[in-house]
């Protein structure tokens, strides 16, 4: 049976972990002060940090950071990205969510990319250029998050965005790489050769990557004292004429009725402690149904990290992530069975067929449909009084549409992607639908004290990743550093299945020889702060 961890387990660490990723050299972690932390991208975190030290509680601070985050984390999400989640925690027990996913335009149908019978495109409509935009929800996410729960505004906490977009930055490696990468698609777009060439050729390391334009229109709004009318006159007339340019849907009448919402989390109590994530479209659903599982299974019995007791996870995995693929969507525009896929009878079936896979030493048999996607930044904030908050926003993949309104420097997020492009799926293209995505910020409370922030980026990979983080820290009890040191697996269903380098031959021969096509690779990149409620003391990890 699962061992619960203590609450002197939880909340007595003092260890970070840092492994960067692929466009990780900017950083993941800050220093702790006695305001709060901020953490998961490291200009970020300072630029929250400072807020904190101004006196801004969590809110402010985690919009501050992801102002900044989308100007300087160019390939991975941006001003003009498609949008995301924000779980916000109080020390009294609330908790709440906020939505900014993009929207389809009203003019979207369900057949609007002549996707064929698996669901490619041609062309690759759906990921790249004007008809893979959707209306951009960043903005007037971190608008409403102020609105509701701040105690700055935003013509203050915009400036180090403003300021970084001016004065530019050193362009890494990483990025380099990145714009070389998508030279092909920025050439063909004004605005996007603009920001990424010199001189007719992509911008090289070591290059100040600037943009005036974004810089211009964050000043704009600074003036007009919210992001509200990037939505509504000039600047929304703006970005309606570039979409009807190049063909994309997107309107002034679709910018104007754009509406973030405020929702409650789904709550899944597990080794006393309560979780606490955003609802479908996020990702968390497909978390909790495979912790569901777990429970089901009394996992682990015996070692955790035995092939047996691994192959019951992946498989656990497979199945929420076979219902994924096929049952969900916006629920506002499709029946999607929340209650039923974290029913304690789906439970109890689902974990009754991992039972038998890892007893024949085969996989469950799943129809799921995997496709990668990668991107997005999260972060978590913290300050002195408890209040707790996790966010995960993106542009999609790298620089997500790969198109620039030319005048603005806004960066366009492919929000449009995240539909199955196929008619008459519960996650089709629509008019006014929200696409199904992997981020699932996520908030942990005991005893309704929030004691952890965690989410990741990498796209499809993020479930995953949280998946065996929560289930290292809270099925198996280890310290939040071991958790996220721990080796990780990314299953999206199918048979396909990526390990990372550390795990044990034993584990690796298991899933060859079960019938599984193994590959090494990485997980998403988590980041996570945990809180000790008792003293305010604070512990960061990332990798």
């Amino acid at each position: 049976m699962l061992t619960a961890p203590s609450r002197r387990q939880f909340l007595s660490q003092s260890a970070a972990v840092v492994t960067l990723g692929a466009l990780g050299a900017r950083g993941l972690l800050a220093e702790p002060t006695p305001k709060g932390l901020v953490n998961g991208h490291k200009e970020s975190a300072e630029a929250g940090k400072a807020v904190l030290a101004a006196g801004g509680n969590a809110v402010d601070a985690v919009v501050a950071a992801a102002l900044v985050a989308g100007v300087v984390a160019v390939p991975s999400t941006g001003i003009g990205g498609y949008g995301g989640h924000m779980v916000v925690a109080w020390p009294d027990g609330k908790v709440t969510c906020i939505d900014f996913n993009s929207t389809a335009p009203a003019a979207a149908k369900p057949d609007m990319f002549g996707a064929d019978e698996k669901g490619v495109v041609k062309g690759g409509l759906n990921n790249h250029g004007w008809l893979a935009a959707g209306v951009p929800g960043v903005l007037a996410g971190m608008q409403f998050a102020l609105d509701r729960f701040g105690t700055r505004k935003f013509a203050e906490l915009v400036k180090p965005a403003s300021k970084h977009a001016r004065d530019g930055f050193p362009v890494t490696k990483g990025l380099a790489t990145a714009i070389n990468n998508a030279k092909v698609r920025f050439a063909r777009d004004p605005g996007s050769a603009k920001l990424f060439f010199a001189k007719d050729q992509p911008l090289a390391e070591g290059a100040t990557f600037r943009n005036p334009e974004l810089a211009d229109m964050l000043q704009t709004l600074a003036d007009r004292g919210n992001a509200d009318t990037f939505y509504k006159g000039e600047i929304a007339d703006r970005i309606a004429a570039a979409y009807r340019k190049n063909g994309g849907l997107v309107t002034a009448d679709d910018l104007a009725s754009y509406r973030p919402v405020e929702v409650p989390p789904l709550k899944m109590e597990w080794q006393g402690v309560a979780i606490h994530t955003p609802p479908p479209t996020a990702g968390g659903l497909t978390v909790f149904q495979a912790i569901n599982t777990l429970k089901a299974l009394g996992w682990p019995e015996g070692e955790a990290n035995a092939p047996a007791a691994v192959q019951a996870r992946v498989e656990t995995l497979r199945i929420a992530w076979d219902d994924r693929v096929r049952l969900l969507g916006d629920p506002k525009h499709a029946e999607v069975p929340v209650e039923r896929l974290l029913s304690e009878r789906n439970a109890n079936e689902c974990a009754e067929r991992v039972r038998a896979a890892v007893k024949a030493c085969k996989p469950v048999e799943t129809r799921g449909d995997g496709r990668s996607a990668g991107g997005t930044i999260h972060l978590n904030a913290v300050d002195a009084t408890g209040l707790m908050v996790a966010l995960t926003f993106t542009h999609g993949n790298s620089f997500g549409a790969q198109v620039t309104v030319d005048g603005l420097g806004l960066i366009l997020g492919h929000g449009m992607s995240r539909f199955d492009p196929r008619p008459g799926r519960p996650n089709s293209p629509g008019p006014g639908k929200r696409p199904l995505h992997n981020m699932c910020p996520t908030v942990v409370t005991r005893d309704g004290k929030p004691v952890l922030a965690i989410g990741a980026t990498g796209g499809r990979k993020i479930p995953s990743t949280l998946f065996d983080v929560l289930a290292y820290r809270l099925g198996e009890g280890r310290s939040l550093a071991e958790a996220v040191r721990a080796p990780r697996v990314h299953t999206e269903g199918d048979l396909a299945l990526t390990l990372e380098k550390d795990w044990p031959a034993a584990v690796v021969d298991r899933f060859k020889s079960t019938g599984y096509a193994v590959k090494v690779g990485t997980g998403a990149v988590l980041s996570a702060i945990e809180r000790d409620p008792a003293t305010g003391g604070l512990t960061a990890a990332g990798r």
